[in-house]
């Protein structure tokens, strides 16, 4: 499963696969997480090394305060669906104007639906993109004009990549 982990402002992907983790596409190492019976504090251990934890939730979704050998964290830790739709809200709801169509993750481009002028409706499908292996539908965020499409069918494209502009 991959997750992207924020601690104190700087953001890691770590992959967890059967008791093994990596961060930012590092080795692979071993990792557990044990809970000490009748107390709040968790062993952790990685590669070899034992650290003790303490955590609780803290906020929204995904958020946690935690000491860790007596440092103190704040950590947000979702996987790359909820992420990517976290960091979408958090775009659209400081963005001001008509909002452009940017790509949830990194994938392919299928097909484009629009050519500049067209007016399209608020949730009408505007570009097919292909991303872990499933085909996702990208829809306008709000009724408008299309200002400039700079999507293109079979060119892959990276997070956040701008795709669609409107007016």
């Amino acid at each position: 499963m991959r997750y992207i982990v924020e601690i104190d402002g700087a953001r890691h992907e770590v992959v967890l696969d059967n008791g093994r983790a990596s961060v930012d596409g590092g080795p692979a190492v071993p990792v557990s997480l044990d809970a000490l019976p009748g107390t709040p504090v968790h062993l952790v251990r990685v590669d070899g090394a034992v650290h003790r934890m303490l955590g609780r939730r803290d906020g929204e979704r995904g958020q946690y305060a935690l000491s860790l050998d007596g440092r103190r964290y704040q950590a947000e830790a979702l996987d790359e669906r909820a992420r990517a739709i976290r960091d979408l809200a958090v775009a659209a709801a400081t963005a001001s104007g008509p909002r452009p169509l940017v790509a949830p993750m990194p994938g392919l481009i299928v097909r484009v639906t629009v050519a500049v002028g067209d007016v399209v409706q608020a949730g009408q499908g505007v570009v097919a993109m292909e991303a872990m292996k499933m085909e996702n539908e990208l829809r306008a965020p709000a009724a408008g004009t299309v200002k400039k499409v700079l999507a293109t069918p079979g060119v892959a494209v990276e997070k956040g990549a701008l795709l669609i502009e409107f007016e």
